[in-house]
């Protein structure tokens, strides 16, 4: 594959991570006609959010067959494992979450940051601007072993400019946020007291107490005249057809059925990250259920030396022709240190004792306001 200029040049940490060959294992990938965007259902009101189960979904304890065979090797083998009680928000994090979180914290996102100079000597100065990767869509016929041809790191990008410095999440306080780095994820997690989901409590809430079926909503793929998830319809990656109502782009939160479990979102939309480290196949039922991987055993075989994250649930950009990774068992490496235009996340709740009821009333004691980047 013919790598950017941007990785020859000088192989910044979003640069070398993305735009290299990581990028083509990753990137493999309003609502549905039936469903307009005036009826997918709301987040739960800013004024709610002070309650430490709100807009959060119980997933009860249970075992289920975690992985898949044989549509990507990295996916299996299958085996059971089990997973205790949590809770697990029902939608993405929108802007608005998001935007309450900065405007609270002072937090700074990994992609509006100039990279270090002293961390990266050599690179030009041009690639140590902010920037991130925007989907750009390819005009004509290309190959599809370059992923070059329809992405673009461009600078200014960011979880407020998805598409670049001209563009807005004005009115769109609905919508996942995007552009996100794992560091970003688990800041704003860390802020409400929650935290991010392991792989197996992903994957076994995704199921909506489905075991070992291909799809959130069962085996039966979904159709274009009745789409059950923001995917891509069409050829990628010139031409989407829209049938879901939002043609190559992220779709508000909650626009598309719920699982058995009352999730939304679960397959499409946007990535989303999860604790667990990567590396291809699933590592002990024992291991794997605790989310245990240690980030020494990471491995990505097209970039051995970048230690990478698990990111599930495919994004809108997932066709049946090329990525097919809207799956529940379906994964992809996700360098920790980069987001993109079709990257975001969902919280978790571990261990909560107590009735729901009264967890529900009790107020989270929320950090004063900072200006230091919890990231660092």
């Amino acid at each position: 594959m013919a790598e950017p200029a941007a990785r020859a040049a000088g192989a910044s940490r979003r640069r070398r991570s993305w735009v290299a060959v990581a990028l083509a294992a990753f990137v493999l990938g309003g609502c549905g006609q039936y469903q307009p965007v005036g009826v997918c259902v709301a987040p739960l009101p800013l004024t709610e959010w002070a309650h430490s189960l709100a807009g959060m979904a119980r997933v009860p304890a249970g075992t289920y067959l975690m992985g898949a065979a044989p549509d990507r090797a990295e996916e299996g083998p299958p085996q059971r494992v089990r997973i205790d009680e949590f809770w697990i928000d029902r939608t993405e994090v929108t802007n608005a979450a998001f935007a309450r979180f900065v405007a609270t914290t002072g937090y700074v996102t990994l992609a509006e940051q100039p990279l270090d100079p002293r961390r990266y000597p050599g690179v030009a100065a041009p690639d140590l601007r902010p920037a991130s990767l925007v989907f750009a869509g390819a005009l004509a016929d290309v190959s599809r072993e370059d992923p070059g041809h329809w992405w673009r790191i461009i600078d200014g990008a960011d979880w407020r400019h998805p598409l670049g410095p001209a563009s807005s999440i004005a009115g769109k306080d609905q919508w996942p946020v995007v552009h996100i780095a794992y560091a970003d994820a688990l800041a704003y997690a860390t802020w409400i007291g929650h935290g991010l989901p392991t792989e197996a409590q992903w994957e076994y809430a995704a199921r909506g107490g489905l075991d070992g079926q291909r799809f959130v909503w069962g085996d039966a793929p979904q159709t274009r005249a009745a789409p059950r998830a923001n995917t891509w319809q069409g050829i990628f990656p010139v031409g989407d057809a829209g049938d879901d109502g939002y043609p190559a782009q992220a779709a508000p939160v909650g626009c598309f059925p719920a699982n058995g479990y009352g999730l939304y979102d679960m397959a499409g939309n946007v990535w989303e990250w999860t604790r667990d480290w990567y590396r291809p196949g699933l590592a002990a039922p024992d291991i794997v259920q605790r989310g245990a991987l240690p980030p020494a055993a990471a491995f990505d075989p097209d970039e051995p030396g970048v230690a990478k994250h698990v990111l599930k649930g495919g994004s809108f950009l997932c066709s049946d022709d090329y990525c097919f990774r809207y799956r529940p068992a379906a994964r992809a490496p996700g360098p920790p240190d980069s987001g993109a235009s079709h990257i975001g996340f969902r919280t978790v709740l571990r261990n909560v004792a107590g009735p729901p009821a009264a967890l529900n009333r009790q107020a989270v004691q929320l950090p004063p306001p900072s200006t230091q980047n919890l990231a660092q």
